[in-house]
């Protein structure tokens, strides 16, 4: 672990996933999913712990194997199909100060991102400590088309624009959009109690990821898509 960084990487692993049972500890390429977050954060150099957050004893025991640690087990309040990641991480938090340990800063890392690589983290980071009125910052990544020109379905199935304003507008001259990466997110140590106490979304900074890096994996599908983008990176990387 590193000591130059006062850095937690929390990466959450419930063991209750529904659409790919056991994904997060499913052989992904010949490892455990969950092998590629706790690597990757070890790779980044950015992190004094790298902790896992579940519930499930199986994955406490591979999470350990590759070098995380698990210093408590994830309470039945945030392990149910209802609890959201801001449950977790402040439910992580709360318990590292009750034993009187702050870090400052937090990464929240998904486990299922075996397209992340070490220098994402380490420039998402450098952007992130790079201004003091930043709270957090979210990967992202832009939409492929321009949203403004979007379709919607009437009841009988007949399209029209969602904002006819933007019909006749050509791609390059509308802004662009962005949807969330769903891989990382940093965080200040304080961003939980400032956000319970004052009930808004503070400030948050983007980091835009490439889209050959971005993979949701929530059914088989998308599976065998990240497994397609990894072996093409892998072979470009070679």
């Amino acid at each position: 672990m590193s000591e130059k960084y006062n850095n937690v990487a929390v990466i959450t692993a419930r063991g209750g996933s529904k659409r790919i049972p056991r994904k997060n500890i499913k052989d992904f390429m010949g490892k455990p999913m969950i092998a590629y977050a706790i690597e990757t954060a070890k790779k980044s150099g950015l992190f004094s712990e790298i902790m896992v957050s579940t519930e499930d004893q199986e994955i406490a025991d591979i999470a350990r194997k590759f070098g995380a640690t698990v210093p408590f087990m994830r309470s039945q309040n945030t392990a149910n199909d209802v609890a959201g990641t801001f449950d977790v991480l402040d439910e992580v938090v709360s318990e590292y100060e009750q034993r009187g340990c702050v870090f400052s800063n937090i990464c929240c890392i998904y486990p299922c991102v075996p397209l992340l690589k070490p220098e994402h983290l380490v420039k998402a980071y450098n952007e992130f400590i790079s201004s003091n009125d930043i709270d957090s910052l979210v990967p992202v990544v832009r939409f492929s088309y321009p949203i403004q020109r979007a379709f919607v379905a009437d009841a009988d199935g007949l399209l029209s624009y969602r904002e006819p304003e933007y019909k006749n507008f050509r791609s390059q001259d509308l802004e662009p959009t962005y949807h969330d990466a769903g891989m990382f997110y940093w965080y200040r140590w304080g961003y939980f109690s400032k956000v319970k106490e004052h009930a808004v979304l503070v400030k948050t900074a983007m980091y835009e990821m490439e889209e050959k890096f971005v993979q949701d994996i929530d059914n088989q599908s998308d599976w065998d898509m990240a497994e397609l983008k990894y072996r093409i990176l892998k072979e470009l990387d070679e």
